[in-house]
């Protein structure tokens, strides 16, 4: 059964640092937080590295993951390799893995396969990602729906679904 909530003691001249490993814990409030071979449901921190670990949601300044899973991250930098990200929200994101949904100011995109990207900028060599929102993109995009498709579809769908109220409206009005 996971510890309710796992909190370090800090004192005025030390860093507050919480190490797990092998450990399953609720939540883990501390300035550093070091993972190995872990779970956490929540995680509040300066700064998140996780190794072969798993999280429902963390808030971090600075995130680092390798081979993880992880719910949902909420930092300043985020820095994914070869792990599994539900969603990210940082202003700066390098992704290695399987996103769900990332937005940030500058997305690194490098061998990850993302459902939605938006960001102001965009980099990678070969940019994956089922739905791309970009102001900028720098590298090979491969994407089922950009920008522009997303703007035509939406343009479509309105005018199909204006098309069938016109035609319901039509069959069924009352003399």
């Amino acid at each position: 059964m996971p510890d309710p909530i796992l909190e370090s003691d800090q004192t005025a001249n030390q860093p507050e640092v919480v190490n797990l490993a092998h450990v399953d814990a609720g939540a883990v409030n501390a300035e550093m937080v070091r993972m190995h071979q872990s779970s956490v449901e929540t995680i509040h921190s300066d700064d998140v590295e996780m190794n072969k670990s798993m999280a429902g949601g963390v808030e971090a300044d600075s995130f680092a993951a390798q081979q993880s899973i992880i719910g949902g991250v909420n930092a300043e930098s985020a820095e994914i390799v070869n792990s599994v990200v539900g969603g990210v929200n940082a202003t700066l994101v390098n992704a290695q893995g399987a996103i769900g949904a990332v937005a940030g100011q500058t997305v690194t995109v490098e061998g990850a396969r993302v459902g939605v990207t938006a960001a102001r900028e965009v980099r990678g060599e070969r940019i994956e990602s089922v739905v791309l929102l970009a102001g900028r993109v720098e590298g090979e995009v491969h994407t089922v729906v950009d920008t522009r498709g997303a703007v035509i579809a939406g343009l479509v769908g309105g005018l199909i679904a204006g098309m069938i109220f016109l035609v319901g409206r039509i069959a069924f009005r009352r003399n």
